[in-house]
């Protein structure tokens, strides 16, 4: 029988067969036959924007904590107290709080996540280059050959980042360790919160056995549907037929499904992984059908946008604008550019044009916009030797964007957001300003009106 490698997780001290640690006295010991040899990882934080939350409001600690829009928004995140009551993400606010009518909610605060997620991700990258993003919580580590560097096995080395993420950051991590990233990603959602699960390679095809071909990387519900009516309903069913078989049915699908129900995974950790797209959306307390009132919620979401592209240091070149009607049906329309934009009037008069294609009474729930095709921004904007105003426009955005990062967001705004009805209070008031002080005032071309030039839709 296989020696159990096992140390503590909270002192790091070696462990042996008892349920303790005899050094601490913690529970939280770390067993497997497997673990020294062992390198590629999977890091989750635990129901990350809420934890930030309560990291920065210590009365929350002990309450129930939604992250989410107004009661027609949908949950972004929720803390594991509401969890408990069958809150989940994506599930629309109205039902969160009907689950769990307690619950303090919280609209997100994305400026603050990533300033946590980045804090994270340096950490990552300390320990190894090979750190492959998924998203602002969560990632693939590959730490093979770090041993050395580290003076300590991956899976030590983990631990210890974990505990240090905890205490000097307030967030707390779940780590899954395996021998490639797909068994790594089941793993870390084996122990939330606070985990840290290994899964084996010897011990890989028994332990995916009984679970549903659902819990297959990629195998959404009309491929488990299609698998079912085959056949194929547990991972087992498909461990028990040959990969030829599999790949003569479903073709190169079948080929990849027969080797993940075996536990066999050769994609590495890719740290130049990209992101694809970017981009923000709000849902509404009550339907729209007004342009106006659209195009305010417009700019500030391309306002929003521009700033996170600028953070990233991205620009993308197609612009696409997403609706969702009254009755749940999802428009989007998008608009290649020939140049790539990270500007904020740039990418809100030609979401602003799709807009008023859509505009036709209809009234909308939901809008968003955002850009893909990403880029480099020394590719973008680049001066119009043309149109000599463009170039200024664009001139005038950066300006004022060191203005706002000096001064606050509001110091300086165009005139399109001065009069939208939402966000307006006493702690700041709005002041009209001239557009000569405006660096994103519109063309006197352009009213509050839709286009006249845009077709409408039939």
């Amino acid at each position: 029988m296989a020696r159990l490698s096992a140390f503590c997780r909270d002192c790091l001290s070696e462990a042996g067969e008892e349920r303790r640690c005899t050094r601490c006295g913690s529970p939280r010991l770390v067993r497997h036959a497997e673990l020294d040899a062992l390198h590629i990882a999977h890091i989750d934080c635990d129901a990350f924007y809420a934890s930030v939350e309560k990291r920065d409001d210590p009365g929350l600690r002990d309450l129930p904590v939604i992250i989410g829009g107004g009661k027609r928004g949908v949950v972004s995140t929720a803390c594991y107290l509401a969890r408990v009551k069958g809150v989940r993400s994506a599930m629309p606010m109205f039902k969160a709080l009907a689950l769990c009518p307690e619950a303090v909610v919280i609209k997100p605060n994305m400026a603050k996540y990533v300033t946590v997620g980045r804090q994270i991700r340096e950490r990552f990258l300390r320990l190894t280059p090979l750190v492959e993003p998924l998203s602002i919580d969560e990632a693939f580590l590959d730490l093979a050959g770090t041993a050395l560097l580290h003076g300590e096995s991956p899976a030590r080395a983990l631990a210890r980042l974990a505990r240090s993420v905890e205490t000097e950051i307030g967030v707390t991590l779940s780590v899954g360790l395996a021998p490639n990233k797909f068994l790594a990603k089941m793993a870390s959602e084996l122990d939330k919160p606070r985990g840290f699960a290994v899964i084996g390679a010897r011990e890989a095809m028994a332990f995916l056995a009984p679970r549903s071909v659902g819990a297959i990387w990629g195998v959404g519900k009309a491929t488990q549907e299609r698998l079912a009516r085959e056949g194929y309903r547990i991972i087992a069913d498909l461990q028990a037929v040959d990969e030829s078989v599999l790949a003569r049915r479903f073709g190169n699908e079948g080929l990849r499904l027969a080797r993940l129900a075996r536990g066999m995974d050769t994609r590495p950790v890719n740290p130049e992984r990209e992101t694809k797209s970017v981009s923000t959306e709000t849902t509404f307390d009550t339907d729209i059908a007004d342009f106006r009132t659209l195009e305010q919620e417009l700019y500030r979401l391309t306002r929003k946008l521009s700033d996170r592209l600028k953070t990233a240091d991205l620009a993308g070149r197609t612009v696409t604008l997403k609706l969702k009607t009254s009755d749940f049906r999802l428009v989007t329309r998008a608009r290649s550019l020939e140049d790539p934009t990270r500007l904020a009037h740039r990418i809100f008069d030609h979401a602003r044009e799709l807009l008023a294609r859509e505009t036709d009474g209809r009234r909308f729930r939901l809008i968003g916009v955002g850009v893909s095709e990403l880029t480099d921004p020394a590719l973008a904007d680049p001066a119009d030797l043309v149109d000599a105003h463009a170039t200024k426009r664009g001139l005038a955005e950066l300006a004022s964007d060191t203005l706002r990062a000096r001064f606050g967001k509001e110091i300086i705004e165009r005139g399109i957001a001065l009069d939208a009805p939402r966000r307006r209070g006493p702690e700041q008031p709005h002041r009209n300003r001239p557009d000569d002080l405006d660096p994103l005032a519109p063309d006197p071309a352009i009213s509050s009106t839709p286009p006249s030039a845009a077709p409408r839709r039939k």
